[in-house]
């Protein structure tokens, strides 16, 4: 069975509802065969990243970057896992109430250093998140999941 590990920081209710609407997605009826785990960033571990064939990131963008709980998810998992998780899948979705640039260019250097193929569109909201913005969070889960199954 492959495993879907969702790496993320939920700290505020937008937040949770972006990442509820992408463990849905993930986790839909009609996608067999994958295993979705979640942790939290600051609990996540190398061998759980080792374990994994394909993640989903989360992060709020605070003062213009990744969390501090994301980032140091990367900094425990960098180094053990940089040769042996090369071509996997990812995707990704962030929330921030200012610009979210240097969080998206944080992610996408820190993935290409990694070797991860992004899967799909990231989710970038600011403000409160709408239904379309969850409907978008729904079908990132979906489609990381999705590209799983065997």
């Amino acid at each position: 069975m492959a495993r879907l590990l969702i790496i993320h920081h939920t700290p505020s209710p937008h937040m949770q509802a972006m990442f509820e609407a992408l463990v849905s997605g993930a986790t839909d009826p009609e996608i067999e065969g994958v295993e979705v785990i979640r942790r939290a960033a600051l609990e996540v571990t190398a061998p759980d990243v080792l374990a994994a064939d394909g993640y989903l990131l989360g992060s709020p963008a605070n003062l213009g970057y990744i969390s501090g709980a994301l980032k140091h998810a990367f900094d425990t998992i960098y180094y053990p896992c940089l040769d042996s998780t090369r071509a996997r899948p990812f995707g990704y979705y962030l929330h921030g109430n200012e610009g979210t640039e240097g969080a998206e260019r944080a992610v996408a250097s820190i993935t290409t250093g990694l070797g991860w193929e992004q899967a799909a569109a990231p989710v970038i909201v600011s403000g409160p998140p709408s239904k379309s913005d969850l409907e978008k969070c729904w079908e990132l889960g979906a489609t990381v999941a999705a590209r799983l199954m065997a």
